[in-house]
């Protein structure tokens, strides 16, 4: 790309980020190593190196040269991971390494933002102890709810087809829902390794006329389907931040979202305001909490759209700028 007052330096040739469902390993190493090249030749000419954490290695090859090429390091942390969760992702030997580079990490002189208050509490249990900064926000859409139109007794779920997305769970807690209210729909959107897994939820559950696995869509598309919901339910077990939440909030629509140690996207919902948070990540509680959002109705869309209105302002990724620029401005 060309940007003006940016010279972009390609430093090694793409890769692939995923298998069939984990990160790999490959592209991210030799990133590294490339940009600890590059630092190498070329790192005197920079007055800040400003990296995001993920996936470590450019952080630690920064971190290793900062003292020779006298530049500061600003981190971008988007999650932390605790040692637990590292290795039930990833097994035990595995994970325990991937923890060990995370923590590494947090070992570096660094200025941190994060960007949501679970990450910046967990970056400090894994030892951090320099300045964090929580960003206000990464919205970049409009900043006055959509009209909403005829809302439909519809479910919205937008996000990849991944295990940690918890779609089956979802699918058995819309199953639940229906119960109650039988003329409930749910579209999925998106795509990913978990898609054979959710399609057989749905035809183990009988769901072939309730649910639609729209697949991968454009964003206006997935932006509509969100403003005729009755409300967005995600049943991700994982989130740095939970954007989609504001996307939905942006067009008066309320979220569904599940509590959980890994999941910051509960910081965005004020309970009874612009959603509810499942009390735990089962069929049952994400089928109550559905249920209670449908028949809430007018009143919490009406809410929904009075949070956005009050929040839109800090919400926006112009705010979390302004704050990096500031942090820019008085680094010696």
């Amino acid at each position: 790309p060309e940007l003006a007052g940016v010279r972009v330096a390609g430093l090694n040739r793409a890769g692939t980020v995923y298998d069939a469902e984990k990160r790999t390993l490959g592209p991210p190493l030799r990133f590294g190593f490339a940009v600890f090249r590059h630092l190498l030749r070329h790192g005197r000419e920079y007055d800040v190196v400003h990296t995001a954490a993920f996936p470590y290695f450019p952080l630690l090859a920064a971190g290793v040269l900062r003292r020779a090429r006298g530049y500061q390091i600003v981190v971008d942390w988007y999650e932390v991971w605790s040692r637990a969760y590292w290795r039930r992702y990833a097994g035990m030997v595995v994970g325990t390494i991937g923890w060990s580079i995370q923590r590494a990490c947090t070992k570096l002189r660094q200025h941190a933002f994060c960007i949501s208050r679970l990450t910046e509490r967990r970056l400090r249990e894994e030892g951090y102890r320099g300045t964090a900064e929580v960003l206000p926000g990464l919205y970049d859409g409009p900043v006055t709810p959509s009209p909403h139109g005829n809302v439909e007794p519809l479910i919205v779920f937008a996000g990849r087809q991944i295990p940690e997305k918890r779609i089956p769970l979802l699918i058995r807690g819309f199953a639940e829902a229906r119960r109650t209210i039988p003329s409930l729909r749910l579209e999925l959107y998106g795509d990913g390794s978990d898609r054979p897994a959710i399609e057989k939820a749905v035809i183990d559950l009988d769901l072939g006329d309730a649910v639609l696995i729209q697949g991968r869509r454009s964003q206006q598309e997935v932006t509509d389907a969100m403003g005729r919901a009755t409300c967005l339910a995600t049943a991700s077990e994982r989130e740095g931040y939970g954007l989609i939440v504001v996307e939905a909030a942006a067009r008066g629509t309320p979220s569904v979202v599940v509590i959980g140690d890994e999941n910051a996207a509960v910081e965005l919902i004020e309970p009874g305001v612009n959603g509810i948070v499942a009390e735990a990540p089962t069929p049952a509680a994400l089928g109550a909490a559905i249920v209670q959002v449908v028949r809430e109705g007018d009143r919490l869309r009406a809410s929904t759209e009075a949070w956005f209105a009050r929040r839109a302002d800090t919400l926006q990724m112009h705010r979390s700028l302004e704050l990096v620029e500031r942090v820019y401005a008085q680094l010696d």
